[in-house]
């Protein structure tokens, strides 16, 4: 034994597999950071002999470009990183709202293509097969040109219950607004939240510990309703009124409006992306042991039980994963909202790089934009993978 151990201590260290290893990611280490310095060093230069400026001084100036579409106030005046900011919201707010359309309009068509009904499982199954081998370049030209650009124009929109009007140039819907007594009510909503959720977690965890009910969501719900409803008496006068639309000389003043752009690109997206979702909730609950459903209706579960309580808990270990990938993709795809005239995030950049002509400085801006984007989103749900996969001892 002792030769042996004393010929293994004597092994050179440029044979040994760990300082080799160790030195070849050194190296490696050591190449791509130079290769990335080379390179940035290069584009600088290149820069600097051709007059270009690379630095972000320019946001500061002012845009003088319109733009059809903004969360936020902004008009050609503001500056360029106003214009930015603009994209950047009108991004979200199309990438969140169809994350959870889609999601929903996904879980749904899945469980129409496991369904026994031969007519139902068909009809799901034509839409996933049409959708996913269509571009979704071609669906947004569908939608936007082919269905929202062939609603009525103005003048005879379409008059729907709310009033609601459909037409050319969108939709145009009633909005509450906040009036004075808005701020004081507002806290007694976030005091709901706050409360419900504590009630949810404590309830939650003592109807666990002892096993005796303790109906966690039914006392959170009722906080999150019983609290504002009680500030809304308390501020004396209506925190929200009601803002109407009304048909004025050329279009419709007042209300939320729902651009045509915006509705096609979210449909589009929604349709595209729920395709996709659908194959990936039906793979989920399939990977679910049958034996796991049978015992289900054993014990008298209902049908909306079996789902809710054992398949859909399972299938989450299995769903999670390719589920962040299809949010990712939607959130990338966004980027198409040029083709229709949608002012996101890249609509924006483009515009701006015609307007003041630095363009490397906005597409590292906007490539940066997306990263976080994707690094968020994959962070948040990992986080939730995490709590529902199966712990394996």
């Amino acid at each position: 034994m002792q030769p042996t151990h004393t010929a293994q201590r004597s092994v050179p260290f440029w044979r040994d597999d760990r300082v080799l290893t160790w030195a070849a990611q050194v190296v490696s280490a050591i190449a791509g950071v130079a290769f990335v310095v080379f390179f940035i060093s290069n584009v600088l230069q290149a820069a600097k002999l051709r007059g270009l400026d690379l630095g972000f001084s320019f946001i500061r100036d002012a845009g003088g470009f319109a733009l059809g579409e903004s969360v936020i106030e902004y008009d050609p005046s503001m500056s360029f990183g106003r214009a930015y900011v603009v994209g950047l919201l009108n991004t979200l707010k199309v990438a969140v709202v169809g994350t959870v359309l889609a999601t929903i309009l996904g879980v749904i068509v899945a469980l129409a293509r496991l369904s026994t009904n031969w007519l139902v499982n068909k009809l799901a199954s034509t839409f996933i097969e049409v959708i996913r081998n269509v571009p979704l370049l071609v669906q947004l030209f569908f939608w936007y040109f082919g269905v929202f650009q062939q609603l009525p124009p103005v003048k005879e929109s379409i008059e729907l219950p709310g009033p609601t009007y459909l037409s050319q140039r969108g939709l145009y819907m009633p909005a509450p607004t906040p009036t004075a007594t808005f701020r004081p009510w507002a806290f007694t909503v976030i005091a709901a939240v706050v409360l419900a959720a504590l009630a949810y977690y404590f309830l939650r965890r003592r109807q666990v510990l002892t096993g005796r009910p303790s109906y966690p969501v039914w006392t959170a719900a009722l906080l999150f309703v019983l609290i504002p409803a009680i500030g809304w008496l308390a501020v004396g006068a209506s925190p929200l009124q009601i803002d109407i639309p009304v048909l004025e000389r050329f279009n419709f003043a007042g209300g939320l409006r729902l651009t045509t752009e915006f509705a096609a690109l979210l449909t589009g997206l929604v349709v595209y992306t729920s395709a996709f979702i659908a194959e990936v909730v039906r793979a989920g609950v399939l990977a679910v042991p049958r034996g796991q459903v049978e015992a289900a209706k054993a014990v008298g579960l209902t049908y909306g039980q079996t789902l809710r309580l054992v398949v859909f808990p399972q299938a989450l270990r299995v769903i999670i994963p390719p589920l962040i990938s299809q949010y990712l993709n939607l959130t990338k795809n966004s980027s198409l909202a040029i083709a229709i005239g949608y002012p996101d995030l890249f609509f924006v950049g483009r515009t701006i790089i015609n307007q003041a002509g630095r363009a490397v400085p906005v597409f590292v801006l906007v490539m940066g934009t997306y990263l976080i984007f994707s690094l968020l989103t994959s962070s948040v749900m990992n986080v939730y993978n995490r709590r529902v996969k199966l712990v394996e001892r």
